[in-house]
């Protein structure tokens, strides 16, 4: 990995929409199955998420992320639909094990939910450039040190990945065995663990010392170098976001009433 983000440059329509507008979309996504209180509304929502992915052209980059959320969905599943506390009719049973209908229900609102947050970040994170996202934030007028936690979050990630290639690239040539079977690739891992955070802490470190040199800290107003304006797409769709909202709280308080 080259670069210290997760940033997918496609030129596609979703990287030239404004960073707002795809973080309204997080919100959107998140509140909307939310609000409703509709179990269909969720498998909806991630399935925009999925169609958004792939117009973008980085679904594939995705993928791990969907595969890690899946392993999550199993022990959720496994867990809530033996023991869920409010378990009464059987759904099926798999030999000795009996799964019930209400806590198969309570899980797939849980992994839904989990899959819905997952995807809805991934179309931001993969989509957005994060230095373009920190400028806009500045320029709405956000503390420049609240910018850059919000910039090393997002690189904290790649940043382990990538020193962790580094150090498993070292110990082959050391002829370190760390392929194989499952055991060996344990032991391979277990040493990794150290030496992986302290060159986290110690990167973060150095980072800040470089930060300071350059006048991080100085009160005077920061210029920007790229000005990049919202076009009419990205005020449409987060009115559109914006009005779906609306909506679905106001059918919620209907339906309550």
């Amino acid at each position: 990995m080259s670069s210290l983000s997760l940033y997918v440059e496609k030129g596609s329509w979703l990287n030239r929409l404004h960073p707002y507008t795809k973080l309204l979309y997080i919100l959107a996504a998140i509140s909307i199955p939310l609000i409703g209180g509709k179990l269909w509304l969720f498998p909806i929502i991630v399935l925009c998420s999925i169609v958004l992915l792939i117009s973008g052209g980085c679904f594939r980059k995705a993928l791990p992320l969907i595969a890690f959320s899946f392993l999550m969905i199993l022990v959720i599943f496994l867990v809530q639909g033996l023991f869920y506390h409010a378990n009464e009719h059987v759904l099926f049973q798999m030999g000795a094990l009996t799964f019930y209908e209400e806590g198969v229900l309570y899980a797939s609102r849980i992994s839904f939910n989990i899959l819905n947050m997952l995807l809805s970040f991934a179309v931001f994170v993969l989509t957005t450039s994060i230095p373009d996202f920190v400028d806009e934030l500045e320029k709405s007028g956000f503390p420049p040190k609240m910018a850059y936690v919000i910039i090393s979050v997002f690189q904290i990630v790649p940043q382990m990945m990538k020193t962790k290639d580094t150090i498993v690239d070292a110990q082959r040539s050391r002829g370190m065995e760390t392929e194989g079977k499952l055991l060996t690739r344990m032991k391979a891992f277990l040493p990794l663990i150290s030496p992986v955070v302290m060159s986290a802490l110690i990167n973060t470190r150095e980072r800040a010392i470089a930060l300071e040199v350059r006048g991080f800290g100085r009160k005077n107003k920061k210029t920007i170098l790229s000005d990049r304006e919202k076009r009419p797409i990205d005020k449409a769709l987060g009115a559109l976001q914006l009005i779906l909202i609306l909506a679905v709280i106001v059918w919620r308080v209907a339906s309550c009433l």
